[in-house]
């Protein structure tokens, strides 16, 4: 595929598994502690999962990990140098704005960007909330409240963020609107938003994952109105970034 030429282009990357080469918030618990990942994959079907990571950060705290070890977990994260140099030679070309919309937290993706050079890429970051307390804690939340309004997501995005509203919010916070949206993504809640984008927009789809079993039925019964292009290493993600 040739992409042609454009003036204002938005690409939207998700993070775990997309622009990253690895989940973060299970990386994390498979590096400092095993048994409470294991605690975490029985729990998942039973504990929204924004919780249940926050759940195990306090674990991990009360266990004596700390946000030192933390961060030099999510550092040595597997993450692609070929991610790096093709989103960085997009950002020097100009014309795209870069967006994260993600469902880890805000502290996992900016160190991890800042450990590869990246920590100016994204024009903004959508993704739920974290910080640390004075004790080293990692406080980590939903984007949205539980106890407030929820989105109202029928196709089946997690209770945590609709990741198609926040996309079209995004796109109302900047206008006018853009000649083409890239979205690279990987998992079932990037279908959401892809299902938005329209005819002169494409999808970055990493191959074996989530977001292809859904989005291959849907383009072979000819209901998706984005173009498609699948990858499944960085490398071929850099050579489709390397057309835009």
């Amino acid at each position: 595929m040739s992409f042609p030429p454009v003036e204002r282009q938005l690409i939207v990357f998700d993070f775990d598994w997309s622009l990253a080469d690895q989940d973060s918030d299970r990386w994390v618990f498979e590096v400092l502690a095993p048994k409470l990942r294991k605690k975490m994959k029985e729990l998942k079907k039973e504990v929204q999962w924004t919780d249940l990571v926050a759940q195990s950060l306090k674990e991990l705290h009360a266990l004596g990990g700390t946000r030192e070890e933390i961060e030099d977990a999510l550092r040595i994260m597997p993450f692609h140098p070929a991610m790096v140099r093709g989103t960085s030679a997009l950002k020097s070309r100009g014309k795209t704005t870069f967006f994260c919309l993600s469902n880890a937290n805000i502290i996992f993706i900016t160190t991890i960007l800042k450990s590869k050079g990246l920590e100016n890429l994204f024009d903004e970051i959508v993704t739920n909330p974290a910080e640390w307390d004075p004790n080293g804690l990692l406080k980590l939340r939903r984007r949205i409240d539980p106890s407030g309004p929820q989105h109202e997501c029928k196709v089946g995005c997690s209770p945590n963020m609709c990741k198609g509203d926040e996309l079209e919010a995004f796109l109302k916070r900047h206008q006018p609107e853009f000649d083409r949206i890239i979205y690279v993504g990987d998992g079932s809640n990037d279908f959401c938003p892809v299902l938005r984008l329209r005819k002169q927009d494409v999808v970055f789809c990493r191959r074996y994952r989530g977001l292809y079993d859904l989005i291959k039925r849907y383009e072979d019964e000819g209901r998706l109105h984005c173009q498609v292009q699948y990858w499944t290493g960085a490398w071929e993600v850099e050579t489709l970034l390397d057309q835009l």
